[in-house]
């Protein structure tokens, strides 16, 4: 059966190509070379790598790396790498660097340092892309617990009545504390928005709070946020790692 070929923001999430970008850049300041740390003998970045595998929406799965250690330390497990640019500021330009040399409609964005990502949060954020008005999508959890509210390195953020991001937030405000959801880093665009978004100059509010979704929001990029009972907290110190093993 032959399929007649739709405009981007027509296309259905079962014509579109969709690809997952993981950005793991090897000398993070917090825990250096973080993504090669074995978890059950495996290197951090293979988990993400072979959970987006499993994805039912997703085309292909691309490491982009920036330093041949990490190259030839994954070369054993057979995963796709791609070296970018060391200079690069943000994962997401890392992303963009990779997004530009394929074919791809919708391009997710997977943290490094998501070992237990869940595959089907990948496919519901596709998925919303089948509605025309979303440029950009990202993930939310409903549990959010006192002390995830007060601690500044738990990003929050706040839902207009479609589901869309109205703003992110470190510290709470008083008068927001009841409407909080717990972000999670992960992030799907349209292939001309993340080109868009990644040449667009820092914003304002993205260099005062240092969040660089805000750059999206302060140039009426819109984020849709697909809510789910709860986050993972991802893998920022050598501590988690002992949380982990208990």
């Amino acid at each position: 059966m032959l399929f007649k070929s739709l405009p981007l923001n027509q296309q259905s999430t079962n014509t579109m190509k969709c690809i997952a970008v993981i950005p793991a850049r090897l000398h993070s300041k917090r825990f250096p070379k973080k993504i090669l740390f074995p978890i059950d003998e495996k290197p951090m970045v293979v988990h993400v790598y072979e959970n987006a595998k499993t994805s039912e929406l997703i085309d292909d799965v691309i490491i982009a790396v920036d330093d041949a250690e990490t190259v030839n330390e994954l070369k054993k497990w057979k995963v796709k790498t791609v070296m970018t640019d060391i200079s690069h500021s943000s994962g997401t330009d890392r992303v963009s660097e990779v997004s530009k040399d394929t074919d791809a409609d919708v391009i997710v964005n997977l943290q490094a340092d998501e070992p237990f990502l869940d595959p089907n949060l990948i496919d519901r954020l596709i998925n919303e892309f089948e509605d025309p008005l979303v440029e950009m999508a990202t993930v939310a959890g409903k549990e959010l617990s006192a002390d995830s509210i007060n601690d500044i390195n738990t990003v929050k953020v706040l839902l207009d009545a479609e589901k869309f991001a109205l703003a992110f937030r470190r510290k709470p405000l008083e008068i927001e504390s009841g409407g909080y959801y717990h972000h999670a880093g992960i992030y799907a665009y349209r292939k001309d928005i993340l080109d868009k978004f990644t040449n667009l100059d820092i914003s304002i509010n993205e260099k005062k709070y240092k969040l660089e979704q805000l750059r999206a929001i302060d140039n009426g990029i819109s984020i849709k946020v697909v809510l789910t009972d709860r986050v993972n907290k991802g893998i920022d110190t050598l501590e988690d790692i002992s949380e982990l093993k208990k």
